[in-house]
């Protein structure tokens, strides 16, 4: 695979992981209040604009951006707040292991944006989670 192959394939991966984190804030900022909501919010929003943004990347790299689903399938229930904390988390995980093979298959000002959105995740994260973990984005693999 050349690199701009990998590059391509990464981004399309994470185009489709903030497909899914946008789909997951919604369902996040209807079941948290208060500041949480505005936490939910301003998560949302960025989201949105990376989401954005990678469709461009996909279709600079001669790709066809991936497109949302109607729905995504949550990893548990969420019927309250707290669970909805723990899936913000989890939503912010899930985007920084796409963000970090990102950064690996990307060069230039492209692997830049990547290291970008993977600290952002990784600061969402322990915002959402009230820990952090030593190297976002890098979860051991099987």
């Amino acid at each position: 695979m050349s690199s701009s192959t990998g590059a391509l394939t990464a981004a399309q991966a994470a185009l489709a992981a903030e497909h899914a984190a946008v789909y997951g804030y919604g369902v996040v900022g209807g079941r948290v209040g208060g500041k949480r909501r505005d936490e939910a919010t301003a998560a949302y929003t960025a989201h949105r604009a990376r989401r954005d943004s990678l469709t461009r990347t996909v279709r600079d790299l001669g790709g066809k951006p991936a497109v949302a689903a109607a729905a995504y399938a949550l990893p548990f229930p969420v019927p309250d707040s707290a669970a909805a904390v723990r899936l913000a988390a989890e939503l912010e995980d899930r985007v920084a292991d796409v963000y970090s093979d990102l950064v690996r298959a990307a060069g230039g000002p492209l692997r830049q944006e990547a290291a970008a959105a993977l600290r952002e995740a990784a600061v969402r994260a322990v915002r959402w989670r009230g820990t952090g973990v030593a190297f976002p984005g890098l979860a051991e693999r099987v």
